[in-house]
């Protein structure tokens, strides 16, 4: 065994970027354009692929926590973009529910919809929102899989108590997603 420690280490740029925000980030449409320009910087740093997530206090609009999507950097297939905020949301507020986590009820924020295995943590990580921009056609036209997924998956969620809103800036999320592919960024599917 190589490791006995798990640990991701976020780009150099993201906290200067996460630095030159406003405390509080109101709307919807532009905490959507924080998680798009964190896939875009991703992208255009060549850090990973072309995803971005953040948790906001779903009230405040307070910014907690970040991610982007490392999996080819940090060479892990988990460290999507979703997981990667959610960690470090979990960890900044030192609790595995953010559902009882002073500042609640938060929300996810994600340039894309969920894959499948973002969809099945999603419950578990006690966010109450998620907004979505890209859809799971947008991320397959590139070649993503996004592994199989329920057709009434929100709806689950809904019944769950996590409300739900897709399309949020869908145009511009689905651009990086574009761009990132005709860079010849890598598509990076398991073999399997």
């Amino acid at each position: 065994m190589s490791s006995s420690r798990f640990q991701l280490s976020l780009p150099d740029w993201v906290q200067p970027y996460v630095a030159s925000l406003p405390e509080r980030i109101p709307e919807a449409s532009e905490r959507m354009q924080v998680a798009i320009a964190l896939a875009r910087h991703n992208l255009d740093n060549g850090t990973g692929g072309p995803f971005g997530a953040a948790i906001f206090e779903q009230n405040s609009g307070r910014l907690a926590a970040v991610g982007m999507n490392l999996v080819v950097s940090e060479h892990c297939s988990l460290a999507h973009a979703e997981m990667v905020a959610i960690t470090m949301a979990q960890s900044a507020l030192k609790t595995y529910d953010l559902g009882r986590a002073p500042g609640a009820p938060y929300e996810l924020v994600s340039s894309t919809e969920p894959c499948a295995m973002c969809m099945g943590a999603i419950p578990w990580s006690g966010v109450q929102s998620l907004v979505c921009g890209a859809n799971d056609a947008d991320a397959r036209a590139v070649g993503f899989d996004e592994g199989e997924k329920p057709s009434d998956w929100q709806s689950g969620y809904r019944r769950r108590g996590i409300a739900v809103e897709c399309g949020v800036c869908r145009a511009d999320a689905a651009r990086v997603l574009r761009d990132y592919a005709a860079s010849g960024g890598e598509i990076y599917n398991s073999g399997a």
